[in-house]
């Protein structure tokens, strides 16, 4: 599905194209992050935490964006996917990256496509096996159109700004507590490492990580001439998260400071139905469903391009693959039901384990392997910023393993 961008005299895309893919990449890593297990971890860990929970927020943010600066710029400059430069790290660590980003890919699928169906079914009252498979069926509309592209480019940009709009109306509605939640920003009342490690993996951990970046490449957004543009992208994609983020904490923070019990099976549209009744259940179905569909794209096709580099016949047959991608996700779907909510937390806390490998190795490249960076001088303060989220990366997924140990049992 690469969408091969002319170019102007001096060998660069013209100013137009280049913003929209560059826009397109940015949404779909942010919508890549903004699903079903975006949105119930975050239910989940307000409910839990309270107005602590922003500090888990500000610091997952502070470390997404020193982790999406430096992964965009090693693959944009580059202008080769993660996995081919792993392999040119560490033989076989291209193999070792793109089997653990599969699988994570796998996982968090199954996740959104239960999440298309239950946001029908809040929207619709639709049966929820329906509701997963007309979903499923619209992604793969989408792949097999003759501008597949494009088409994701739009669909997910359009979404994304819708899910942010209609969030903002229920933190509006819910009233919470702002001014506690600021204090808490910065002075918690509890740290918990599993909420932070989990927040992280959630939004830049598996596949998540090289959404953005792999969509950059397969538009032809490369090299130094570029890197202005790439910087702004990443940046921006972990803001429109973060924003996401921040509303549906505030909504949900309104409504457990008021004194409302979640329901414990399913939490996320309990929130928004205290918070504005009928009309707040239709409007987490309205964002379930654009959150899961933005997610079931954006994973199908990142997932799909970490095999690519491996033979000529995946690269011919790219599209069919992300379709039988789909197709795979839906059907264990439809055979496992819905999907539970400690699946969603689990997915992304385990995403948080797989990060440290996939951003080592880039960091390496970043470091040691200037001749992959066609001579590119890497900056000595963003190198030492990458480091440093790896080394914290490191530090939180160590602490997070009882944690996870804890849910599986």
């Amino acid at each position: 599905m690469t969408d091969h961008v002319t170019l102007d005299k001096g060998g660069a895309p013209p100013a137009a194209p280049r913003r929209g893919a560059l826009l397109g990449a940015m949404f779909l890593m942010a919508t890549s992050a903004i699903g079903p297990g975006f949105i119930t971890q975050t239910t989940v860990f307000t409910a839990e935490l309270g107005a602590a929970m922003a500090f888990a927020i500000l610091v997952s943010v502070l470390v997404d964006i020193a982790i999406q600066l430096n992964v965009w710029r090693v693959v944009g400059v580059a202008g080769r996917r993660a996995q081919d430069l792993a392999n040119s790290v560490v033989p076989g660590g291209g193999y070792a990256l793109a089997v653990l980003d599969v699988f994570g890919g796998i996982i968090f699928n199954i996740g959104n496509v239960a999440g298309t169906a239950l946001g029908l079914n809040a929207l619709l009252g639709l049966d929820v096996k329906i509701g997963g498979t007309l979903s499923a069926l619209v992604a793969v509309g989408i792949f097999l159109s003759k501008r597949a592209g494009v088409a994701m480019d739009r669909i997910v940009v359009v979404l994304g700004l819708a899910m942010i709009v209609m969030t903002l109306y229920v933190a509006i509605v819910s009233s919470p507590p702002i001014g506690e939640a600021l204090v808490q920003t910065v002075a918690p009342d509890q740290v918990k490492f599993l909420v932070i490690t989990t927040l992280i993996g959630g939004t830049v951990g598996g596949y998540i990580t090289y959404a953005g970046a792999h969509r950059m490449i397969d538009s032809g957004l490369t090299g130094p001439e570029n890197v202005q543009g790439i910087t702004r992208a990443s940046v921006t994609g972990i803001l429109v998260t973060a924003v996401m983020r921040v509303l549906l904490f505030l909504a949900v923070l309104g409504v457990v400071a008021g004194g409302a019990k979640l329901a414990a099976d399913n939490p996320a549209p309990s929130a928004f139905e205290h918070a504005a009744g009928e009309t707040g259940l239709r409007v987490f179905g309205l964002i379930m469903w654009s959150a899961a569909i933005t997610s079931v794209i954006g994973a199908s096709y990142t997932s799909v391009t970490f095999l690519v580099s491996f033979h000529p016949w995946i690269k011919r047959n790219r599209d069919y693959l992300v379709v039988a991608f789909i197709a795979l996700s839906t059907v264990i779907y439809l055979s496992l039901g819905t999907t539970p909510v400690t699946l969603l937390i689990l997915a992304g806390a385990l995403n948080g384990l797989i990060l440290p490998f996939g951003l080592g190795l880039l960091m390496w490249v970043a470091a040691r392997r200037r001749d992959l960076l066609g001579g590119y001088r890497y900056p000595k303060w963003l190198l030492l910023l990458g480091v440093a989220a790896w080394l914290l990366s490191l530090y939180l997924g160590w602490n997070s393993l009882t944690g996870i140990a804890d849910l599986w049992n």
